[in-house]
Formats: structure tokens, sequence, C-alpha cells
């Protein structure tokens, strides 16, 4: 059994013309995948327009919501917007074929086509590289939050003092 099989869009059967789809992804889509990600608690809304022309298919996804990532400052978890628009050419042929980014070729034999992939990466593609929370408004709070989280530097108290052994080479190099 299929485990992405809940995000199937079946064609086969559907008149020519404009068809939607509404999909609801949370953190059991992603746990299907085995991939640690660097979010918790997707919210995320996946609205799939479908328009079937009588040799080629032209998916629409609308993918939105919230996802909870913790910055990278302060170590505060807060939501974070996903929003990404995709579309796909989907055509039949003689073997599956995904080379192309904007054009996807799937065998003649198969009556559905399996988003679960393009939706998955849309989210991910969607994570920033860098997370910051929008409680940190301006540079002030940077700055305050990375004084207080930085290590300090002791000043060396006793800088005139050598230890012994190293006075003792010091003395071989100075008689030389």
């Amino acid at each position: 059994m299929d485990k992405f099989k809940n995000y199937n869009i079946a064609f086969t059967g559907l008149k020519t013309g404009k068809h939607q789809f509404r999909f609801e992804i949370n953190q059991a889509f992603f746990d299907l995948f085995g991939i640690e990600q660097e979010f918790t608690k997707p919210r995320i809304q996946v609205d799939v327009l479908l328009d079937k022309h009588t040799t080629f298919m032209e998916f629409w996804l609308d993918i939105t919501g919230d996802i909870e990532l913790v910055c990278d400052i302060s170590n505060e978890e807060f939501d974070y917007p996903i929003n990404q628009n995709m579309k796909i050419l989907v055509k039949q042929g003689e073997e599956y074929d995904d080379s192309n980014e904007e054009v996807i070729t799937i065998p003649h034999s198969d009556s559905d086509f399996n988003i679960a992939q393009l939706v998955y990466e849309g989210v991910m593609l969607s994570v920033p590289m860098k997370k910051l929370s929008p409680n940190l408004k301006d540079e002030d709070d940077y700055h305050q939050l990375l004084e207080k989280y930085s290590p300090k530097i002791k000043e060396e108290e006793q800088e005139d003092e050598i230890d012994p052994r190293w006075a003792a080479l010091k003395k071989l190099k100075d008689n030389n």
C-alpha cells in the first residue's frame, strides 16, 4: 500500500475543464517522508486547481498556512507564514520523467497524479535559512540579545607573571 495515496488526484473519468481539490497538511504528512524538519506544528492548506485538456493537464498548487520555527538568536518559538504557488504541466508519455522543472511526464497507464512530493518541496523551500523572531523588531533588540548571550572576555589580570618553565626558556633565548 502506497503511503502517499491520500495525495493522489484521480484524473481518469474527469471531464475536460477545471476541477478543484483541497488538502489539509499537518505533521503526519511530513512524518511520511522520514526526514527531520527544521519546523514543528505545520498547519497548511493546499488548494489544487486542475485544468484538464485533451492531451495534457495543468496543475496550480496554492500552499498556504503556518509552521512553527525557533529563532536563531533568542531561541523563542514563533509562527512563520507559508505562501507558495506552483504551476506544473503534466503530460502522458512512455515513462515517468520529472527532469524538467515545469513539465512532468507520467506513464500512459497512470490514472492519477500524486502531489505529495511537490507539496513537500514547496514547504521545505519556504523555510528561511535565517530564522529571526518577529519580536526582534529592530537592530537594537538584536544587538541587546547578542550582548546578553555572547561569551564575556576576561581580562588577563596577571599578564606580567610568566610560567617559570617559559621564563627559563626565555633566558636561554636571550643569551643567544
